[in-house]
């Protein structure tokens, strides 16, 4: 077993133990190829409840300060998380997630860059949009609704994957492209309140 299966492994023991996590749609997501995995961000525990719900291992763009030290950049590395630093354009998280798409795995990111504590969708970062049109990725949309209280239910819901050919062809923008997985994960969220 290597690290990767290790940590996700303890992870699924300890998050499951505490949170009555449901998941929902895991039949959508695609069994082999690149995918682009885009979800909302409530909170600091939602990339390893995600990675730990996905069916395939993720490799998810994390933020430049936990590869800081020594040993928080070995774990992060160990985990498949590549740095990114925020609120700029990095061109190396970018080409980053461009080579893991291209080898066909599965990049994990949250596109509003940040926790949005209202547990509404917010308005995504381009980055998302860039690696939808760069690659020939297809793009899931998940959605993670709270809240985080110790043994209450916790939902992952994945969506049915978008393909962005058509889109690519237009040349739309990363905006725009963006706009659009916003938009499905908000789908997600609002059906899932409707059925609850």
């Amino acid at each position: 077993m290597n690290f990767y299966s290790f940590a996700r492994a303890v992870a699924n023991t300890i998050l499951k133990t505490f949170y009555r996590i449901e998941v929902r749609g895991t039949e959508h997501f695609p069994k082999e190829g690149s995918v682009l995995l885009c979800a909302n961000h409530i909170d600091n525990l939602d990339p390893p409840v995600v990675g730990i719900t996905a069916p395939r291992p993720v490799y998810f763009m994390a933020k430049a300060e936990l590869f800081k030290y020594y040993l928080s950049k070995k774990l992060m590395e160990n985990i498949n998380a590549f740095p990114v630093k925020r609120g700029l354009s990095d061109r190396e998280a970018l080409r980053t997630g461009l080579k893991y798409l291209k080898e066909g795995k599965v990049v994990g990111l949250f596109p509003e860059g940040t926790r949005n504590l209202t547990g509404e969708v917010g308005k995504g970062l381009a980055g998302a949009g860039f690696f939808a049109l760069r690659s020939n990725a297809l793009v899931v949309p998940c959605a993670v609704v709270g809240p985080y209280k110790p043994f209450k239910k916790l939902y992952v819901i994945y969506g049915r994957p978008i393909d962005f050919t058509e889109m690519r062809e237009n040349k739309i923008s990363a905006e725009a492209a963006t706009d659009v997985i916003m938009s499905e994960i908000s789908k997600l969220v609002e059906e899932h309140r409707r059925k609850a």
